[in-house]
């Protein structure tokens, strides 16, 4: 295992070293057969049945019995003590999952695709195998020494004759190990890939029908499943030598002790109760120890110490950025975009393209377009959760990056079309962005204000418990979500579809409520009357980008004027009422 996956396993197993020294002493207690049963054997032969007295021999026996009930007393009560090691693990597994990926999400890196693997398989994976090799390793280190320690205070010669071929065998092992710590590591890295390309394929197969690039995308996730099989045959191929291991440890003292039982008997340097004592310690003790630890080892230890090894270099959090030249807050709210571009791949065609954008300090700017243009990636670009392809972005004249993200985050909010509500009370959703000791009047006055008093009065006002957040409508989502950003200190609120759900009147109120509200508002429209009660529009049409009033806009661009006639199933010209009348 590499430092890292024993860091890991020892930071993991640290605050639980208590049950897990009480698992191992249930252990040794379980191994107590394993100590006694050769001498019992041999005794019983030798001072019992071939001296003539098979009632001290069957006492022997009876005393071997007796341990084997002390052993399976002794595996009774040690699992709690694993259970109280083993279950916690998946929870702090995947806490140190999902919070790198999270961090790095929130950093701007590419997303990780194959986290998804991480959750599912190899967080499982590491679980189980932690549970298994607790319960089977130690039971099997104690069983092989204490199998040989016997063997060596039963008969020294026995022991030598034993030791050689176990030697042997566990050298050959040990550089087995690192051929299938190899192949082991190729394919958990195959199957990260392989969910990796087959990810995206499949979530965007509308886009790959409508493409033509149905061959591409199956060849792409043909290669990588055959990688991933690739990896797995040999791996396997490598696993079918540990028989050599077995064979050479278990099964070759066995034999070399029946060869040579008759001479060294006919000797006497052997009697008949210490050949058959040592054939228990080998049938018993030695050879089931032998053969778990290299079939156990060459696969879950192998499995763990990988899989640990990859958990450990993905979930170590990524390195803090420098902090920035100028780091204190903005000296104002002005946002300047200067050649702004953006492509989600280097090959792909930009969603942005060469935008230069100026939004004053106080503005109300509503973004138009065709779906799928690239509003939303623009909603990302503008609060800086999206880094630019090229160009840059300014507030109060300095860049994005020269500000630090707790200044960046409290003079900026976002509003997405999914809100956002967690489980706690309506006062926790409502103040989770503004500072603590916020008054709850001015909570309950943010709810009022965007139209989300009567929710909050339904709810039973700000002390109410909020159970399940799916038992709220979407539309109900979207007003605590609304009503918690009025209520925060952002100077800059991008709301990117934020009032889908909800009907005309109500998108009406909250937005004339945060054009009211000081600092700047850009709406991501999604109704014609968003871009009508606007001061300023800016149209997107994936090459150009024009700015203007409703008014202007329907004079000079026929794709706005088409816009607008699908919004409201009617023709639209300069002089129609709809291009002056405010109407949802």
């Amino acid at each position: 295992m590499t430092p890292g996956g024993f860091r890991l396993l020892a930071a993991l197993l640290r605050p639980r070293a208590r049950p897990l020294a009480h698992a191992l002493a249930w252990t040794l207690v379980e191994s107590v057969p394993g100590l006694v049963s050769g001498l019992l054997v041999a005794t019983a032969m030798d001072d019992g049945f071939l001296a003539g007295r098979p009632g001290a021999g069957l006492a022997w026996l009876g005393l071997l019995a007796a341990a084997m009930l002390v052993r399976t007393a002794a595996t009774r009560l040690m699992f709690p003590h694993l259970a109280a090691v083993v279950e916690p693990l998946r929870d702090d597994l995947v806490r140190a999952v999902v919070t790198a990926a999270v961090t790095r999400a929130a950093r701007g890196d590419r997303p990780d695709t194959a986290v998804v693997s991480r959750l599912t398989g190899q967080v499982e994976t590491l679980r189980n195998l932690v549970s298994a090799l607790l319960r089977t390793t130690n039971g099997m280190g104690i069983s092989l020494v204490i199998a040989m320690a016997g063997l060596l205070v039963l008969s020294p010669l026995a022991a030598a004759i034993v030791a050689v071929p176990v030697l042997i065998a566990l050298v050959v092992f040990a550089r087995l190990l690192r051929v299938l710590l190899v192949r082991q590591r190729g394919l958990i890295l195959a199957d990260e890939t392989l969910t990796a390309e087959a990810t995206p394929i499949l979530e965007g197969m509308r886009d790959v029908a409508a493409c033509g690039a149905g061959e591409q995308a199956y060849a792409t996730v043909r290669a990588a499943v055959d990688a991933q099989a690739a990896a797995a045959r040999a791996l396997a191929r490598a696993g079918v030598y540990r028989r050599l291991v077995v064979t050479m440890g278990a099964h070759v003292p066995l034999l070399g002790l029946v060869v040579a039982a008759a001479p060294l008997t006919q000797q006497g340097r052997l009697s008949v109760g210490e050949v058959v004592g040592a054939v228990t310690y080998l049938a018993t003790g030695l050879q089931p120890a032998l053969q778990s630890m290299t079939g156990i080892l060459s696969s879950w230890g192998v499995s763990l110490a990988v899989t640990l090894r990859r958990i450990a270099e993905t979930i170590t959090p990524p390195p803090a950025p420098a902090e920035p030249s100028w780091a204190g807050p903005p000296a104002g709210f002005e946002l300047r975009a200067r050649g702004l571009t953006f492509a989600y791949a280097p090959q792909a065609t930009p969603v942005v393209r060469d935008l230069d954008l100026v939004i004053p300090e106080g503005e109300h700017l509503a973004v138009v377009g065709p779906s799928g243009i690239g509003k939303s990636t623009l909603s990302l670009l503008l609060t800086g959760l999206r880094r630019p392809t090229q160009g840059e972005i300014l507030l109060g004249g300095f860049p994005l990056e020269a500000v630090r993200e707790r200044h960046l985050r409290a003079a900026m909010a976002l509003v997405p079309q999914e809100a956002y509500v967690f489980a706690g009370t309506v006062r926790e959703n409502l103040g989770y962005l503004s500072p603590p000791g916020t008054p709850d009047q001015w909570l309950a006055q943010a709810a009022y204000q965007v139209g989300a008093w009567p929710l909050l009065e339904r709810l039973g006002g700000l002390d109410a418990e909020i159970g399940e957040p799916g038992a709220l409508s979407a539309g109900e989502r979207q007003l605590v979500a609304l009503a918690r950003t009025y209520a925060c200190p952002a100077r800059l609120v991008v709301l990117d579809e934020a009032t889908c759900h909800l009907d005309p009147a109500a998108e009406e109120k909250a937005e004339r409520a945060f054009a009211a509200r000081p600092g700047t508002l850009v709406v991501i429209a999604h109704r014609i009357s968003s871009a009508i009660r606007a001061r300023r529009v800016l149209l997107m049409d994936g090459a150009t980008a024009l700015t203007g009033s409703h008014a202007d806009l329907l004079a000079r661009s026929p794709l706005y004027a088409d816009l607008v006639g699908h919004w409201t199933n009617t023709p639209t010209r300069p002089d129609h009422p709809l291009a002056t009348r405010r109407s949802p």
